[in-house]
């Protein structure tokens, strides 16, 4: 039985490949900050299949501890300060789990299980003011977000430690993936709840930022998938992850209010206090060396992916009575 550390296990990622890691066999292993509250949601259906350990991305200590006590073949390091928005308000902090948590977490293998394979999430947030499109994996970056700097970082210390120190270390530069799972903050699921809201007479709007920025959206469960073949490899390597299709705010407002026969016109309103900064146009990847190479294909496309996030906040709401 392999054995998988997971960091982030609780979010969004982190709760669809322990689903598959488990499916698979392996022996799953969570990392999990030591909190007040037990914030389990996404894996309240998998407490009693996993082993959660505590440890933190700002806590080298306990990293490698973790590390040293389950021997894992397979880290799959997920946690990260992964909202854009919060980055702008909370840049420090946003390095120090994001950019330097990855040093850390490498570190913690190299010291304690230095035969193990590393998968770090990269993110499209890396490509910002594209300088190509679509995107792949030799285009250059340019983010455009404390997030997406913080991301370049964790990106380029894994690549280093992989030339440096001869570890299996890979990221993958996974393009905007949702589910319902998805964290009520990120655009797709703030629309999709408030479809739900205002159909069942719970809401009559609901404000966002830049309605013309274009996204590459595919659905979590395939692309944890894509994480999980990366360490399959004989050799390690980086990939693109996305569907090669682009959508705009506008287009998944327009799919998810016709799920209930609603006019999205009649309901969203901009608000520049939405608006980045410093915005993201446009990201579509190129997803050519992963469909070749790792024989990975997205099985879930955008229409069925917001329907069912729709379906999801409906039932939900409906059943909570609000």
């Amino acid at each position: 039985m392999r054995t998988a550390l997971i960091t982030g296990i609780t979010g969004q990622d982190g709760s669809y490949l322990a689903e598959l890691l488990l499916a698979k066999g392996y022996r799953v292993v969570g990392v999990v900050r030591r909190s007040s509250t037990t914030p389990y949601e996404r894996i309240g259906h998998l407490v009693d299949k996993v082993e959660l350990v505590s440890a933190d991305l700002l806590d080298q200590t306990s990293l490698t501890d973790a590390v040293s006590e389950y021997q894992p073949d397979e880290i799959y390091n997920l946690a990260a300060q992964s909202f854009v928005q919060t980055s702008w308000t909370q840049p420090v902090l946003t390095g120090e789990f994001t950019a330097l948590g990855v040093t850390r977490m490498l570190e913690a293998m190299k010291k304690a299980a230095p035969k193990a394979r590393f998968y770090q999430a990269s993110s499209s947030e890396m490509f910002g003011k594209v300088i190509e499109s679509p995107q792949k994996e030799s285009t250059p970056f340019y983010p455009r977000s404390p997030y997406g700097v913080a991301k370049v970082y964790g990106h380029w210390i894994t690549v280093n430690y992989r030339e440096s120190f001869g570890l299996y270390a890979v990221s993958g530069i996974l393009f905007n993936h949702e589910s319902p799972r998805r964290g009520l903050e990120f655009v797709t699921r703030k629309v999709t709840d408030a479809v739900a809201r205002i159909k069942l007479g719970l809401a009559t709007e609901v404000r966002l930022g830049n309605l013309d920025s274009r996204r590459d959206w595919g659905f979590a469960g395939d692309y944890v998938d894509a994480m999980w073949r990366m360490l399959q490899r004989d050799e390690p390597d980086d990939y693109v992850i996305g569907t090669g299709h682009t959508c705009s705010v506008r287009d998944l407002c327009d799919t998810a209010f016709k799920c209930v026969d609603l006019d999205y016109r009649e309901f969203v309103k901009q608000d520049s206090k939405f608006l980045r900064p410093a915005e993201v146009d446009l990201l579509v990847a190129d997803p050519a060396r992963a469909r070749e190479e790792l024989q990975w294909t997205p099985q879930v496309n955008f229409q069925a992916l917001v329907e069912m996030m729709v379906e999801a906040d409906l039932a939900r709401h409906a059943l909570l009575g609000r």
